[in-house]
């Protein structure tokens, strides 16, 4: 099983290659095998790239924003007709099951380039502004250079994701996926490419912890967005922000669910599978405090015990397996110690909590797993696991729930189960959250902005919002009249 691209990096519309940079090994998470080897982008590869979306960035900012509209839809109507060959990609990348990756993954993508060409010749005009004899003109022009960083657990979707309201504005990109799912990104710039996009425009160059930096630093970057850990964002935002950059930051979080005792309790079960064991519980919105009311907790337990034991764990490209490994083997390691830690501060462990015994080989498989009778204090209702790990916490009062839920430093996510609508609007009225659900959980359409407040980030991804996140406004004063001075 093998997965060799043409060589490690994308750059003005070509593969290159550079064997200086360190090695970088691609596991497929469900074996353990090593199924490509690329290399690190040297300080040679970041020039290089930065200095062809540079001038690219100029010829693709002249094209009128139908033109560029065509190249994206075009890309998005090709990632469809290569869905099942991005998608079992995307299974290797990642070892999440082809099941997942079918619909979720390159759809997303595709559905993210062909919203943002459909809405860029009306999204990006400005307005006029009377000022009694002289007028004004507002008009949103593009930032220049931005630099994409990606995250391990939805590769192609986030490079379209920061790839197409970026270009949709003007814009070109420099991409860097994670190092552990350095794959799909290549092909979505082959596809831009053919597409119709100018060479430049969208290029990929692998990396690690050293590679961002540079790329951040760099003079000739107007822009960072990253998806990433709180950690690693709070580095790339101070580092920006030392050079007066522009920046997006999709970061992580510890989001509650919130399940009232009048709720459709099947309903909010799987409203909490989705937010905990979709991806194997990999997915930065995920909502693992979920807050159930004592008066339907053991009802939802049994329930929730027996639907999570049924969850078919095997071969991610076996179209019936519905849940797959851990991205890599630190990651397991990681959530594997979490469910230690919840075990010695006293959480009950409802089911899961190991390694399954249906899987043999190498593969970084876990159980999916909920722990009952989490107090707010425990480690794995503070901290963000990253894993299929559900914590369940009791509750009976609504004032006490809301201000349970806001007391963490993230806030990306929330949702709320009831069958009371004026509940439900008051209560995600109150949560500290940038992106909610009512009586469903995870679904983020291009329609609608995503991203969060507090230390889950800042600016929007998604939407026309996100259009505002890639672009500036340019304000022209027009004198109608002749100019007077005082002296």
């Amino acid at each position: 099983m093998k997965a060799q691209p043409q060589a490690s990096h994308f750059i003005d519309g070509e593969y290159v290659e550079d064997t200086d940079g360190t090695v970088i090994e691609s596991i497929y998470p469900a074996t353990g095998e090593v199924i490509a080897r690329l290399h690190t982008a040297t300080p040679d590869i970041i020039e290089k790239a930065i200095a062809s979306a540079k001038r690219a960035q100029k010829e693709w900012a002249s094209w009128s924003p139908a033109a560029r509209g065509r190249v994206l839809k075009k890309a998005a109507e090709i990632m469809r007709e290569r869905n099942r060959e991005l998608s079992e990609l995307e299974t290797l990348d990642t070892g999440k099951p082809i099941q997942e990756t079918i619909v979720a993954d390159p759809t997303s993508g595709a559905d993210s380039f062909e919203f943002f060409g459909g809405i860029i010749a009306t999204a990006m005009n400005g307005s006029q502004i009377p000022l009694g004899g002289d007028w004004a003109y507002t008009k949103r022009v593009p930032l220049g250079v931005v630099v994409g960083i990606g995250a391990w657990n939805y590769p192609q979707q986030i490079a379209c994701w920061k790839g197409a309201p970026a270009l949709a504005a003007g814009n070109a990109i420099v991409f860097k996926p994670s190092e552990v799912t350095p794959l799909g990104a290549l092909k979505i710039a082959e596809i831009l490419i053919e597409a119709g996009a100018p060479k430049g425009v969208y290029n990929v160059i692998q990396g690690d912890r050293e590679t961002g930096p540079l790329l951040v630093s760099h003079p000739d970057v107007a822009k960072v967005s990253l998806t990433g850990s709180v950690p690693t964002g709070r580095k790339v935002a101070g580092a920006a922000a030392s050079q007066l950059k522009h920046v997006t930051m999709e970061l992580g979080g510890k989001s509650p669910i919130v399940v009232f005792d009048d709720a459709d309790i099947d309903s909010a079960i799987s409203g909490a599978m989705l937010g905990n064991f979709y991806s194997t519980g990999q997915v930065c919105s995920n909502g693992t405090r979920v807050f159930v009311h004592k008066a339907i907790k053991e009802t939802f337990l049994a329930r929730l015990k027996a639907r999570t034991e049924a969850i078919l764990i095997g071969d991610p490209q076996d179209e019936a397996t519905q849940m797959g490994p851990m991205v890599s083997l630190a990651q397991r390691e990681k959530v594997l110690s979490y469910i230690d830690k919840g075990k010695a501060e006293g959480a009950t462990l409802v089911t899961g909590g190991g390694i399954p015994n249906s899987v043999t080989g190498e593969g970084f498989y876990i159980q999916p797993t909920v722990f009952a009778d989490v107090t707010d204090d425990m480690t794995i209702a503070r901290e963000e696991i990253f894993g299929p790990v559900m914590c369940v916490l009791d509750f009976e009062d609504e004032a006490e729930v809301i201000a349970r839920a806001n007391a963490t430093e993230f806030g990306l996510s929330a949702g709320v189960f009831t069958s009371d609508f004026s509940r439900a609007h008051r209560v995600v009225d109150q949560l500290e959250a940038g992106t909610l659900w009512i009586n469903t959980y995870n679904l983020c359409p291009v329609e609608i902005p995503f991203g969060g407040s507090k230390q889950s980030g800042f600016g929007r991804e998604n939407s026309a919002a996100a259009l505002e996140h890639y672009s500036e406004l340019k304000t022209v004063y027009v004198g109608m009249g002749k100019c007077e001075a005082p002296y």
